[in-house]
């Protein structure tokens, strides 16, 4: 059987927004991919100390987000992992379930400039193609630059720049609008919203 192309991404959707399922979209049309794997984080070490829901309400909102698109799936990989969580394990796994597939790890442009300080990059780059989605921020010329010094220096010819909307949707503000009780209608799926209203989260916490 021929294997799939298949696009990762990863995240702590706290919570999943639209920003997100635009992306994947994005990715599967412009790297011809047949899915994309939606992977909440478990315990990422990067955001060590802030607060974050717990995984199975994360993982929860994403099958929601996803749940009328074939062509996204939801895993639970990380978020039953103890400990923290480090994206070349994750990567290395699911080599290891799917050698068939080729896989496609899908993060922001920014994540260039820092994944050299990650866990193991060179375990990442060696488990995937890195798909670098382009919103605005840093020009195209420096981007390819650091493209360029990433090949150069992990020894790689997988690493991908997409062109993506410039959008400045992000998780943060939502939990924010939330928490000043306005209005976060189509910054998420209408189900995820449901779900987020009938659990309270993000509400501020009475004093």
């Amino acid at each position: 059987m021929e294997g799939r192309r298949i696009g990762i991404m990863g995240g702590t959707f706290n919570p999943i927004h639209v920003g997100h399922l635009m992306l994947a979209e994005w990715a599967m049309d412009a790297m011809n991919l047949d899915q994309v794997w939606m992977i909440p984080a478990g315990m990422p070490y990067m955001k060590a100390g802030q607060e974050i829901l717990p995984g199975a309400e994360r993982f929860r909102m994403t099958q929601l987000a996803v749940r009328d698109n074939h062509r996204l799936k939801c895993l639970d990989i990380e978020i039953r992992r103890e400990g923290y969580t480090y994206s070349y394990e994750t990567l290395e796994e699911l080599r290891k379930r799917y050698p068939e597939d080729e896989f496609f790890f899908i993060v922001g442009a920014d994540c260039l400039f820092t994944i050299e300080t990650w866990k193991a990059p060179e375990r990442i780059f060696a488990s995937c193609t890195l798909v670098a989605a382009v919103r605005g921020g840093n020009t195209l010329s420096e981007l390819e630059r650091k493209k360029d010094e990433l090949k150069k220096r992990f020894c790689t010819e997988n690493i991908r720049l997409l062109p993506f909307l410039q959008m400045s949707i992000s998780s943060t503000e939502i939990r924010e609008r939330i928490r000043r009780k306005e209005s976060v209608r189509y910054l998420v799926p209408d189900n995820v919203l449901a779900y987020i209203k009938e659990k309270g989260f993000y509400r501020e916490k009475d004093k």
